[in-house]
């Protein structure tokens, strides 16, 4: 059996990515061989020939990039903060630009103690269980209406608690529906939410278009319709003092945030740029007692 230098196979599944349109072509080259060899990306170099079966998977998994099936896809998995969830077919993929928004939320309720948080269109349970992860005191509660996007996070869900961490309440249903969070009006400290936002008919990668569910990506023809049936459910879920961080496309800047301010319930409302410098997720206050609906 032959012996091939690995950074030879780094360099030229780099290349075929590259003129794939992948956006990131060498960390995806370098992520698809760390996966295959069980290690982590950091300590590819202590692998420096590989076999010609190596070889042979390692070139199926680049040629399934190429063809611009998402990354995570592939390796079954997706990060954020400091946690792993499972995805695949079925449920939209935690993206790297929601990072910013984890950060922010678990800063806002950094000093309150035992917080209750809710996070909204949940999709795969990322987003709350990276908060149930880093607060492990904290009540976190999830709603995602989506059949198989529920699926998946209950299956990220018992495979956190079967680890050891606090149990996330996971409520699958509509956010209109007054009923599933009725007993959560006027007490949560907290509440995130990643909801479609794209506006219908925009172009967007094949990872997006071709892999995502449509119901996870967009929103109407400016892209703001759940955002907006989110503004009365946020009102009534936050106690006087509580915070809510939104996402949203980086051509909604201003339009996502002028629809909380409109409201004199909140208070604060300010937009925030992502890792990448564009308009990305706006945060909120709540500040009045009785929500005009």
């Amino acid at each position: 059996m032959s012996r091939t230098p690995l950074r030879l196979e780094l360099m030229a599944a780099s290349r075929r990515l590259e003129e794939a349109g992948v956006g990131s072509p060498r960390f995806d080259a370098d992520e698809l061989a760390a996966h295959l060899l069980g290690v982590s990306r950091g300590r590819l170099g202590l692998h420096p020939l590989v076999g010609d079966e190596w070889v042979e998977q390692y070139h199926a998994l680049v040629a399934r990039r190429a063809a611009r099936e998402p990354l995570q896809h592939i390796l079954g998995t997706a990060v954020l903060g400091a946690t792993t969830v499972q995805v695949g077919p079925g449920v939209f993929v935690p993206r790297p630009e929601t990072e910013s928004l984890l950060e922010w939320a678990l800063a806002a309720v950094a000093d309150t103690p035992e917080p209750l948080v809710v996070d909204l269109c949940a999709g795969s349970g990322a987003i709350a269980l990276a908060i149930a992860q880093a607060r492990p005191d904290a009540r976190v509660v999830a709603v995602e209406r989506a059949a198989g996007a529920l699926a998946w996070a209950r299956r990220n869900m018992e495979l956190h608690e079967a680890a050891g961490g606090t149990p996330v309440d996971l409520r699958g249903g509509d956010i209109g529906d007054e009923r599933l969070l009725e007993d959560l009006e006027g007490r949560v400290d907290l509440v995130t939410a990643n909801p479609p936002y794209v506006p219908d008919g925009t172009v967007v990668d094949p990872e997006v278009g071709e892999f995502d569910p449509a119901e996870a990506v967009f929103s109407g023809a400016d892209g703001l319709d759940t955002i907006r049936r989110l503004v009365p459910v946020i009102a009534g879920l936050l106690t006087v003092g509580g915070t809510a961080a939104v996402e949203h496309d980086d051509t909604q800047g201003e339009s996502a945030p002028a629809l909380f301010a409109a409201r004199r319930v909140f208070g604060e409302v300010t937009d925030h740029t992502d890792l990448t410098g564009r308009a990305r997720f706006l945060t909120l206050r709540r500040v009045a007692l009785t929500p005009r609906r």
